[in-house]
């Protein structure tokens, strides 16, 4: 049986994560990079697309599992009849090659423990060369090659490798899966107790430069490390979330891979990172973001590889059945060749943001001339919006509001940083821009902003609008859409991002759960209404959406209690840290209106 999405932890070294069920498997891992093709992709089909088992032989979810105080070492513990067991999962932070380590515990009396390890490169598509030698097995198919290092003797039959053990009180067995090319030399053995101790050390140094210190810091200590863990540590980029085409119905089609970097996370993400001390890491994303947008605006991209590579095709899986049969398993974005208008505001928000908080360097001011110039000339065409929708391109009222903030942005560098540019026309056209969105962005008699320019319905993208600077909290017409928004894209106590069937905006008809990071900016719009006591119930009710290890997915469906779409979500647990930072009156990025 297929488990649920939030019974799945997350185990990473900074170049590719695994996902690890609360049944002891393996169900997804992309070597050697967050998105290359997967070795296990049972996650998206069953056994056979691979998957690595390490549980008690009479088989069962665990009793308790937990990551090791602010780490990404994670125990699982199983209570059995026979006694007490537990596995311990990490992958080391090293350069020379990927490792999977996991350590079997035996805590009390003798338990009977089982593994199975199903090796499938190419997305469950490829079944490996498997040879003993000494002191261990490895599995080789074209680049791909694998070691798997273990004192149990394993056993090969039906195209799998397995074994039978026991461990007692006292005793731990150790398993190592080590990847490498299969052209290149053959990586160092590790000591396994030794890398899951200088795992342990690795994460609680870093978690340590932490300076939030308000409520809810278990929580904000949890989604700053996995923020830390979706980074591709080569280049800085910061990934959407670790998995493709998790589903946001179940057996539904809205099927997307993100193991991709998306330009208008940066805002958001460099206000966490920022906000609670990680300048360094802020430093390398914003250096990911100025060289990724290098070169021609007019190709500006809204995703781009992890090391800012600008082909993402998209094509389907076929051989897979997919999560819970919703098909189809994609691999790839086609929407990183549409035009998303607010991508330009976006860029310029991020780069303004990080100038204001003194990163050293400021290489981006040409750029950004750049993209400011394009806005000049392309701001009035209608695009395909933040949630990229695969119908007619529209007037976006969020697209406009972050051309405005990107043009708004160039005046202020130029007014606050001495920066040369042509502010005059600049000012001119920011007023431009700002005169038509309330003209046409914002309907009088439902005292709304309409999700585009003549539209029937809302999108909570509106709630950002105070964020940039446009309006502020208090103003009325802010405040009125966030009743409207909260009245009618209100989902059982969360909240959708729009509702589909009005205006057939996206193409696509079948409904999806509670979108989580607009939750968080609900509770966000709350508080600066002066609402704190709802806000503060809000949050705390997608806190308990949080998994048993406090990861998210993108979204929730409150009627099955349970997590949808790809996970861990960058873009959730960015919005609960600026909301957790919000609420306990730390300072957000946020910018005064230029006027009413």
């Amino acid at each position: 049986m297929q488990q649920r999405i939030e019974d799945y932890a997350l185990v990473g070294d900074l170049h590719t994560a695994a996902l690890v069920g609360r049944d002891g498997s393996i169900d997804w891992l992309c070597l050697p990079r967050f998105d290359s093709p997967a070795c296990f992709a049972a996650l998206l089909d069953g056994e056979e697309a691979g998957r690595w088992l390490l549980a008690p032989a009479d088989g069962g979810v665990c009793t308790r599992r937990a990551y090791r105080r602010d780490t990404l070492v994670l125990d699982t513990e199983w209570v059995t009849a026979t006694g007490t067991v537990r596995v311990t999962d990490c992958m080391p932070v090293r350069a020379e090659a990927a490792d999977v380590v996991r350590v079997v515990e035996g805590l009390t009396g003798s338990v009977r423990m089982s593994t199975e390890v199903r090796l499938r490169f190419d997305y469950g598509h490829v079944v490996p060369w498997v040879r003993r030698l000494p002191g261990c097995l490895t599995a080789v198919a074209g680049p791909d090659a694998a070691w798997l290092r273990t004192p149990v003797p394993l056993h090969g039959h039906d195209m799998r490798t397995t074994a039978e053990f026991e461990v007692r009180a006292g005793e731990s067995v150790p398993f190592v899966l080590t990847y490498a090319l299969s052209y290149g030399h053959t990586p160092r053995p590790l000591d396994a107790l030794r890398a899951i101790a200088d795992t342990e050390a690795y994460w609680t140094e870093w978690i340590e430069r932490c300076d939030y210190t308000g409520e809810y810091s278990e929580a904000v200590h949890r989604s700053l490390i996995t923020l830390e863990a979706l980074t591709y540590r080569p280049t800085g980029g910061i990934l959407a979330a670790a998995t493709t085409s998790l589903p946001e119905q179940i057996g539904g089609s809205r099927n997307w891979d993100y193991r991709y970097c998306w330009l208008r996370d940066a805002t958001f993400t460099l206000q966490a990172l920022l906000g609670c001390g990680f300048v360094v890491e802020a430093k390398a994303w914003r250096n990911w973001l100025v060289r990724a947008v290098a070169g021609n605006p007019a190709d500006l991209q809204m995703m781009y590889q992890l090391d800012g590579a600008r082909r993402v095709p998209e094509y389907e899986l076929s051989w897979l059945s997919g999560y819970e049969n919703s098909v189809p398993v994609r691999i790839g974005n086609a929407a990183a060749e549409q035009f998303q208008l607010d991508v330009w505001g976006e860029v310029l928000d991020g780069l303004h943001q990080a100038r204001q908080s003194s990163l050293r360097g400021d290489p981006a001011w040409d750029i950004e001339v750049a993209l400011l110039d394009f806005l000049e000339s392309h701001w009035q065409e209608p695009d395909n919006g933040l949630w990229e929708v695969r119908g007619p391109r529209r007037p976006f009222v969020h697209s406009k509001v972050m051309a405005w903030a990107g043009v708004d942005r160039g005046i202020r560098a130029v007014e606050r940083f001495g920066l040369a540019g042509p502010i005059d026309r600049w000012r001119v056209l920011r007023e431009q821009i700002r005169t038509e969105i309330l003209a046409k962005g914002f309907d009088s008699d439902r005292g709304t902003f309409t999700q585009f320019y003549g539209s029937r319905g809302v999108d909570a993208a509106a709630l950002l609008i105070p964020r940039t600077g446009f309006l502020p909290w208090d103003d009325p017409r802010v405040l009125s859409t966030v009743a409207t928004v909260e009245r009618e894209l209100g989902h059982d106590g969360f909240l959708l991002r729009y509702r589909p069937e009005l205006d057939h905006v996206d193409g696509i008809v079948e409904p999806e759960g509670a979108f989580l990071a607009c939750s968080f900016w609900l509770a966000d719009a709350l508080h600066g209404a002066g609402r704190t006591r709802e806000a503060r119930a809000l949050f705390e009710r997608l806190l308990s959406v949080c998994n048993d290890v406090g990861l998210l997915a993108e979204e929730y469906d409150p009627h099955a209690r349970r997590q949808l779409g790809n996970v861990p979500q960058a873009f959730s647990h960015v919005a609960l840290v600026n909301t957790a930072r919000h609420l306990a009156g730390h300072a957000v990025h946020t910018h005064r209106p230029t006027s009413r």
